[in-house]
């Protein structure tokens, strides 16, 4: 390990508590964090304690009253301080994201570019959503008032990036925040809280709480707790929606997985469409929640977009995340390559052709890697359970043949997810159709369907979602509008209600 990054993580070790950094003395666990790159690489070790947890929800209720009269200006300009430390601090990010989520240097990058970037995006057009506004035909207005404490859950995959989307508009309305990150990626939210601290939030603003699925628990059914951000799996957050039926005036917002298919039509550029769908795919390892994978290809053109496909596939380079050249590197866990490899040979049995069987590389070094996989679906209605409909969360493609636009539309709707969709095809009323007819709630027209703009609202239907996006539109779920009717004119003449007063 690089001395800065050592300084950066063991100098300040333990959660981050009403603005400082705190060891459990007596941890309920310790969680050693080993690289999924490189098993021999322990990349931090961190103490658990759930007793923490009620200290970091007390500290972020106490300074909430102060917190909130700020004020926006004020508030803002904490924001950018905290830009400057994130793009001073972007090249530990990197390393740090790369060796302990697995990305390859280009991903890990832009995750660390993506946290500074999002400040000009919430103090942007992002306030746009939540402006205070007189409305000018009535003696009234609209403020938007922050909801207290909340609670952020964030992912593995993208560790910091998906959890500073909510954190960053949350903190700009006027919310305090308590932080639980992917018990297999805490460390880069060490280094993210020292941005807040270095630069100069108050106490208890933002709080730190390490731990697994009990920290969670705890945190999300905290009695003190005003709304909860969560980022995961479905299981997780119907559990969480359970949990809170008895209290329907929290806050809870989802962002969960998704089963995105990608359509090609008979008309579309098919050497780009290969290669929107390889990034699709293959990028992070294929654990994006929108990553494509199911290709619904049109009869007329599946054998070319399949031999493209499959060449692009099979080109992917995968090795250390921070080696040379390198475009995958390995899964999460080793229950995660498991899952995979098990799901894979379900759709074998079934009758799938294995275009490009993945298997795993050779490389002088242990850690959970595949290379991607293509697997030709024996007829378009083929279901597989545990393949055909689950979110695999892995560099695996399933591809359809489908007769026409109304085949396509309506084998992309047969899931219980609504996330991610992308169509490749030359024509606008195409395309147009596929709009109002995809479940979705991020539709890619000639793109991949795993990128996104910070521009647009971020978030899915169905399973996938409780219609509260993130990206531009996130504010609108950290602030609660007021609706304020102003006071009639002095010399407005008395209210006279038939029944009530003549």
């Amino acid at each position: 390990m690089h001395a800065a990054m050592q300084r950066a993580l063991l100098d300040r070790p333990g959660d981050f508590l009403n603005g400082r950094f705190v060891v459990p003395s007596a941890p309920d666990e310790l969680m050693e964090i080993r690289s999924p790159a490189d098993l021999d690489d322990v990349v931090a070790v961190h103490a658990v304690s759930l007793a923490h947890v009620d200290d970091a929800v007390r500290a972020a209720r106490a300074a909430f009253p102060a917190w909130r009269r700020l004020g926006l200006e004020a508030r803002a300009k904490l924001l950018r301080a905290y830009q400057e430390r994130v793009k001073h601090h972007a090249a530990a990010f990197t390393e740090l994201l790369a060796r302990e989520a697995g990305k390859a240097r280009w991903d890990a990058a832009s995750e660390a570019g993506a946290l500074s970037a999002k400040v000009d995006l919430v103090l942007g057009e992002g306030l746009d959503w939540t402006r205070d506004r007189r409305l000018d035909d009535l003696p009234g207005e609209i403020r938007f008032r922050p909801h207290g404490v909340l609670a952020v859950l964030g992912p593995f995959n993208f560790p910091v990036h998906l959890p500073n989307g909510q954190i960053l508009p949350g903190l700009l309305l006027g919310n305090t925040i308590v932080f639980k990150p992917s018990e297999k990626c805490p460390s880069a939210a060490v280094l993210m809280m020292r941005c807040f601290e270095e630069a100069g939030f108050p106490p208890g603003v933002v709080n730190l709480v390490q731990g697994g699925a009990k920290t969670a628990v705890a945190l999300s059914n905290h009695d003190d707790v005003d709304g909860i951000l969560f980022t995961g799996s479905v299981p997780v957050g119907k559990a969480i929606v359970a949990a809170n039926a008895a209290r329907p005036g929290r806050l809870v917002a989802l962002e969960l997985g998704g089963k995105n298919a990608s359509i090609v039509l008979a008309d579309a550029n098919v050497e780009a469409a290969a290669r929107h769908l390889a990034f699709a795919a293959y990028a992070s390892g294929g654990q994006r929640c929108t990553a494509t994978s199911r290709v619904l290809v049109a009869r007329e053109v599946a054998d070319e977009l399949v031999e493209r496909f499959a060449d692009a596939a099979r080109r992917v380079v995968v090795g250390h995340p921070l080696a040379d050249g390198v475009f995958m590197g390995p899964l999460i866990s080793e229950g995660s390559k498991h899952a995979l490899r098990e799901a894979q040979a379900r759709a074998r049995a079934a009758g799938f052709e294995a275009i490009v069987d993945g298997g795993e590389p050779e490389l002088d070094v242990r850690g959970y890697y595949v290379r991607p996989s293509v697997h030709l679906a024996p007829r378009a209605d083929v279901r597989v359970p545990g393949y055909t409909h689950d979110e695999l969360f892995g560099p695996d493609v399933a591809v359809y043949v489908v007769d026409d636009l109304d085949h396509a539309l309506a084998l992309a709707n047969d899931t219980e997810f609504g996330l991610a969709a992308a169509v490749f095809t030359s024509s606008a009323e195409a395309f147009e159709r596929a709009a109002d007819e995809l479940r979705v709630g991020v539709l890619h027209w000639n793109q991949s369907s795993n990128g996104a703009s910070g521009r647009l609202p971020f978030g899915g239907v169905k399973n996938s979602g409780n219609h509260r996006p993130a990206g531009i539109t996130a504010g609108a779920f950290c602030a609660y509008p007021l609706a304020l009717r102003h006071a009639p004119p002095a010399d407005a003449p008395l209210p006279s209600w038939t029944g009530l007063y003549g």
